[in-house]
């Protein structure tokens, strides 16, 4: 294919129009057209929908812009890697996580890698558990930290750890030396994160199972938020994994604990990659040391905290 046939049909399906490509390009419309029609004819299918406002990728419209973009970014890995022989150019990492392992753990664990890797930049991107995997596919990122509860279609799994949901309380609550049950909880303001979140969703099932009913005091789809009411609420009780306090819940004096219960072992934390995607060698450097920090730190927490799964 031509390079200005794709780079003309890129302009339009970022623009939604000829005439917004053409502004775009500084090339009259008739040609952008022409070109895009000469596309079509070589895939032997169309790429858009034609309305009166505009142009819309229709389904294989989208599996072409996908693979373009997954293209040059292959090529600007490349030659970011090139660049890297000859020179001590900053490498960028692009990262996508969920919310839980944004608020202390991957930025902490950045921050070590940068301690030896000093001429990396990290460009990081928080969204949803289902955002998380359609990044990684598309091919927007290098590399992706993620609670699931099932296996991730289209999606290189680095590495699992076990992260069941755990009660993360001041070390002076009631229930920081004992064990307790599912309904215990019910005397204590809870704070949970809302339904969209994976431990949301593994605490509820429990729950059900156990025959309880909890009414969370505070719901948020920010864990920090959540972590600093849990920190000035008396006797307040959060549900998250252990990971997502792994190097906060020392430092601000906090119990964490597992109830009592038959436990739900299917959700774990998960390193992820594009499936078939080149890395370069800073990145397999980042990918190992991810590995062999939370390998270390996961056992390290356990020990200290008293609890397995």
């Amino acid at each position: 294919m031509h390079s200005n046939e794709i780079r003309y049909f890129m302009a339009v399906a970022s623009t939604g129009s000829l005439s917004a490509a053409s502004q775009q390009l500084f090339v009259a419309i008739s040609a952008i057209s022409r070109q895009i029609q000469r596309l079509e004819a070589r895939i032997g299918a169309p790429l858009f929908e034609r309305h009166a406002r505009g142009m819309v990728l229709n389904d294989a419209g989208h599996i072409l812009e996908n693979h373009v973009r997954r293209s040059v970014a292959d090529m600007e890995l490349a030659m970011a890697e090139i660049e890297g022989l000859k020179s001590s150019r900053q490498t960028t990492i692009r990262v996508v996580c969920t919310d839980g392992i944004a608020f202390n753990l991957l930025p902490t664990m950045m921050a070590k890698f940068r301690q030896q890797y000093t001429k990396v930049n990290f460009v990081l991107t928080v969204g949803n558990a289902r955002q998380v995997p359609d990044l990684v596919r598309n091919g927007e990122c290098d590399v992706a930290l993620k609670f699931s509860l099932a296996p991730e279609h289209g999606v290189k799994v680095i590495a699992s750890f076990s992260a069941p949901f755990m009660a993360v309380m001041k070390a002076d609550h009631p229930l920081a030396s004992r064990d307790f049950q599912m309904a215990d909880l019910n005397a204590f303001p809870v704070v949970l994160p809302d339904q969209t979140a994976t431990v949301r969703q593994l605490f509820d099932l429990s729950c059900r199972m156990s025959g309880v009913f909890i009414d969370p005091v505070f719901t948020c789809n920010h864990f920090s938020t959540l972590y600093a009411f849990l920190l000035n609420t008396p006797q307040a009780i959060a549900i998250c994994s252990h990971f997502s306090v792994l190097y906060s819940a020392r430092r601000d004096g906090l119990q964490v604990k597992s109830v009592n219960m038959e436990p739900l072992g299917q959700r774990t934390l998960q390193i992820q990659a594009e499936v078939n995607k080149p890395a370069t060698g800073v990145l397999n450097h980042f990918f190992d040391f991810l590995h062999q920090e939370l390998v270390s730190q996961d056992a390290l927490f356990r020990q200290d905290y008293h609890f397995q799964h």
